[in-house]
């Protein structure tokens, strides 16, 4: 008990110390820029005489290490917030704040934590110490990005199942007259009470293209935001459509059907796998509850014949 309770200490120290240096990396960053601005005395440092070619060697080599070393951080802050897997995966969840990164990161220290805090108050601990510890530490490690993924297919398939009705709105906005963004506009206000996800990221693809980036660019953002088939189907058919100056309205109907056909073919895949999942349920809860009831006044019967 004193060493499982002494490794939970010294585990939560050491996550305890490592949160300063994932939420405040600024202060490092500033420190060596306020040691790389500004400019050397090399006259005062040398004791008044000349600096030699090695001292200036020497110094240059001390100012591209630092350097480098402040590009890692800048690097590291860079990736962490515009580029990195984590972002794009909180990105395709839903998750656009510049806070979610640090929310998540924080996320997988305090679950370790608290798994481990609950198994030591429940007393689970005592069945094995060292093993109940590691296994709380993994698992709560691993439990954000589960959540993460499962959140992430949730939301790919909210935005399949909304996309052919945005389709059937765009056609009819477009053969009514209106422009493809004006349609997209009031398709995404139309669309927001019965399917708001995929309203939102109409929304946002207008809003970029107000605010002057290349409609290409625009739609070619909704499908790296995305990540569902059917999305990145559409924007290679709008792409195509702009670039060879076919009629988009045809296109997309085309594209509507093509999508609600895949959208049976699946519900028809996912029935014909029902039969197959079915058969270990069967196995292993129905069968022995018809061996128990059918076979077992037979084996009472046979057991008491015997013992007379």
């Amino acid at each position: 008990m004193g060493y499982a309770i002494l490794a939970f200490i010294v585990i939560f120290l050491l996550i305890g110390s490592a949160l300063p240096l994932l939420f405040y990396r600024e202060k490092p960053r500033q420190r060596l820029a306020n040691v790389l601005s500004p400019r050397v005395n090399t006259a005062g440092e040398l004791g008044g005489r000349r600096p030699s070619l090695a001292d200036r060697l020497q110094l240059r080599r001390q100012a591209e290490s630092l350097a480098a070393f402040a590009a890692s951080f800048r690097k590291a802050d860079e990736d962490r917030e515009s580029g990195s897997t984590l972002r794009q995966r909180l990105v395709l969840a839903g998750y656009r704040s510049d806070s979610a990164v640090n929310i998540f990161s924080a996320c997988r220290v305090i679950v370790p934590c608290t798994l481990c805090l609950s198994a030591v108050t429940t007393g689970l601990y005592l069945v094995s110490p060292f093993i109940v510890i590691i296994l709380s530490l993994g698992l709560g490690y691993l439990l954000p990005d589960y959540w993460l993924d499962h959140k992430i297919k949730a939301r790919e398939e909210v935005m399949r199942l909304g996309l052919p009705d945005l389709l059937d709105l765009l056609v009819v906005c477009l053969e009514a007259g209106l422009s493809l963004d004006h349609a997209a506009l009031r398709s995404s206000e139309e669309m927001r009470p019965a399917h708001p996800v995929i309203a939102d990221e109409i929304a946002l693809v207008m809003l970029e293209v107000q605010a002057g980036r290349p409609r290409l660019e625009a739609w070619k953002g909704l499908a790296k935001r995305s990540g569902a088939d059917s999305v990145q189907m559409l924007v290679s058919v709008l792409v195509q459509a702009d670039q060879f100056g076919t009629g988009i309205s045809k296109t997309l109907r085309s594209c509507a059907d093509t999508m609600r056909t895949r959208r049976k073919n699946r519900v028809e895949e996912m029935a014909a796998k029902a039969t197959v999942k079915l058969v270990f349920p069967l196995v292993l809860f129905i069968f022995p509850s018809l061996f128990i009831v059918l076979l077992g006044p037979a084996v009472i019967s046979i057991s008491k014949a015997f013992a007379k």
